[in-house]
C-alpha cells in the first residue's frame, strides 16, 4: 500500500492593520462661466461620476404645469443642436456611458457614468445637452405620452397611492409639496416643447448650477477638459428666489383610502421633521434606526417575528427641503403592509411599540448595533465613484459643507442611547402622526376607529 505523502498547510491569513476611513472631501472651484465644480480624486475609480445639480426647484414651475421640470430633465437625452435624439443615444453608446435625470423638490439633477478613458467625448456630450437641448416637439410629445401612461399604474401601486395622500394630506393644497412630484394627468396633458423651453430658459444657467466630478483622475487634465466642455455652457446671472418655508399639519389621524377587495393594507404613517441642518438629526438617525431600519428593529421584531403580520415595517427620514435657515424639512415616517385581517391588531401593536420606547427607551444593544451598521459598512457603500458623487451632490442640494458626510458618521458614533431615545420619541410622538391606509375600508375601518388613535376618514382611490 502506498503511503500519501503528509499534508502541507499553507499559513492562516492574518487580518491585517485597520485603516482609517473618512468620507472623502472634495476640492472646490469656479469655470470662467460661473459654474461651480467639486472634484474628488479616487485611486482606482475607472468608471467616473458626474452629477449636475440645475436650481430648477419643482415649486418654480408654472401654475398648471406641475410635471415640467420631469419632461425637461427627461428631454435633455433626447437631441441637442448637433445630435438628433437617436445620434445622441448612440454616442452615449459608443462612450459605454450612461446618462440618467430627474426632477425634484430641490431641482433637476443629471447623472452620467463613463469609463475615465471616454470621459471627454461624454463630457461634451453632456455640455451639449445642457448648452443647447433641442426640446423637439416631437420627442417632447413623446415624454409627455410615456409620463401620461406611467400616472395610471402609478395609482394602482398601494405604496405610491399612499405616499400620494399622505402629501395631501400634510401640506396645504397651495403648496408644491402637496402635489405629486411628477405631475398629474391634467398638468402633464398641459406641458408642451413650447413650456419646456421656457422653463429651462427661466431657470437653467452654469452660474447657478455645481457639478460634482468624482473619479480616478490620474493623468486627466480636467481643468482644461472642463474648460472645454462644461465651460462652453453660457448663461445669464439670476438674482436669488425667496424659498418658502415648509408647513405641515401633523394633527394625528388617520386616511383610508379605499381599495375594495385588496388582501393586503398598505400603511404609510408620517409628520415633518427637522432637517440634515439641525443638531438632533445624527440622534434622529441612529433613533428611527433602532426603531424600523433594519430586520433586528424594534418594529419588525414585533410585527414580523413575533405577530406575523407583515414581511416587513421600515422607518425613515427623507429631506424633502433643506436651507440653513430652518425653513426646510424632511419627512419622518413608517412604512410596511400588513394582511387585510389584521390591520387593526397590527396597528395597535405598532403604537404601543411608540409606546414603550418613550417610556422604557432603547437599549444599549440597539444603539450598539445601530451604530455597526450605520457606521462601520459606510466604507463599503461608497465604494463606487457613483455613491461618492451622489452624497456629494446632495450636501450641495442641500446646502451643507462639504465635509459634512464625515462629520456625520464621526456625531453617530458619538451619540448615546439617551439622545437617540430623545429624538425617535420626538420624531414619532403618538397623538402626532398621520396615518395612511390604503386597502379594504369595509374590512378595516371598525377595527381602525375602535383603536382611538385619531379620526378616521375614508377616501375613493383613483
Amino acid at each position: 500500500m502506498t503511503e500519501l505523502a503528509p499534508m502541507e498547510f499553507h499559513p492562516q491569513p492574518q487580518a491585517g492593520e485597520a485603516k482609517v476611513w473618512a468620507f472623502p472631501a472634495p476640492t472646490r472651484g469656479t469655470l470662467d462661466n460661473g459654474l461651480t465644480v467639486l472634484r474628488c480624486h479616487r485611486p482606482g475609480q475607472q468608471i467616473v461620476a458626474v452629477e449636475v445639480l440645475l436650481d430648477a426647484p419643482l415649486e418654480a414651475e408654472p401654475a398648471g404645469l406641475d410635471g415640467v421640470a420631469t419632461i425637461m430633465a427627461r428631454a435633455f437625452s433626447e437631441g441637442t443642436d448637433k445630435h438628433t435624439a437617436e445620434e445622441f443615444a448612440a454616442e452615449l453608446e459608443r462612450c459605454g456611458a450612461t446618462l440618467d435625470s430627474h426632477a425634484d423638490h430641490p431641482g433637476v439633477r443629471l447623472s452620467l457614468e463613463v469609463p475615465v478613458s471616454r470621459l471627454p467625448k461624454a463630457l461634451g456630450l453632456l455640455a451639449d445637452a445642457l448648452r443647447a437641448p433641442a426640446f423637439a416637439d416631437s420627442e417632447v410629445e413623446r415624454l409627455v405620452r410615456n409620463r401620461l401612461d406611467e400616472i395610471p399604474h402609478e395609482l394602482a401601486n398601494p405604496s405610491r397611492r399612499a405616499a400620494k395622500e399622505l402629501s395631501r394630506q400634510l401640506f396645504p393644497a397651495t403648496a408644491r409639496m402637496s402635489r405629486p412630484r411628477q405631475g398629474t394627468e391634467e398638468t402633464v396633458e398641459a406641458i408642451d416643447s413650447a413650456a419646456v423651453r421656457a422653463f429651462y430658459e427661466r431657470h437653467v444657467r452654469p452660474a447657478t448650477a455645481t457639478a460634482v466630478v468624482v473619479g480616478d483622475l490620474t493623468g486627466t487634465d480636467l481643468d482644461a477638459l472642463l474648460a472645454d466642455t462644461l465651460g462652453s455652457w453660457t448663461g445669464s446671472s439670476a438674482e436669488s428666489r425667496p424659498v418658502p418655508p415648509v408647513t405641515a399639519d401633523d394633527t394625528g389621524r388617520i386616511v383610508i383610502v379605499d381599495r375594495p377587495g385588496a388582501v393586503q393594507t398598505q400603511l404609510l404613517i408620517g409628520r415633518v421633521g427637522p432637517d440634515r441642518h439641525d443638531r438632533v438629526w445624527p440622534a434622529q438617525v441612529l433613533g428611527t434606526y433602532c426603531l424600523g431600519g433594519t430586520l433586528t428593529s424594534r418594529l419588525d421584531r414585533v410585527l414580523r417575528e413575533e405577530k406575523g403580520y407583515t414581511y416587513g415595517v421600515r422607518s425613515f427620514g427623507q429631506v424633502l427641503r433643506s436651507a440653513p435657515d430652518g425653513s426646510g424639512a424632511a419627512m419622518l415616517a413608517i412604512s410596511g403592509s400588513v394582511d387585510t385581517p389584521n390591520t387593526g391588531p397590527a396597528l395597535e401593536d405598532l403604537w404601543k411599540v411608540l409606546r414603550t420606547l418613550a417610556e422604557g427607551g432603547l437599549t444599549d444593544a440597539e444603539r450598539d448595533v445601530a451604530v455597526q451598521n450605520l457606521v462601520g459598512v459606510a466604507p463599503l457603500k461608497y465604494e463606487t465613484a457613483a455613491a461618492v458623487a451622489s452624497t456629494l451632490a446632495d450636501q450641495v442640494e442641500q446646502h451643507l459643507p462639504d465635509d459634512y458626510q464625515a462629520t456625520l458618521y464621526r456625531r453617530l458614533a458619538e451619540t448615546g442611547t439617551v439622545e437617540a431615545t430623545a429624538a425617535v420619541v420626538s420624531a414619532f410622538p403618538v397623538d402626532r402622526l398621520v396615518t395612511v391606509l390604503v386597502g379594504d375600508a369595509a374590512q378595516i375601518k371598525e377595527a381602525v376607529e375602535a383603536l382611538g388613535i385619531g379620526e378616521v376618514t375614508v377616501v375613493t382611490a383613483e
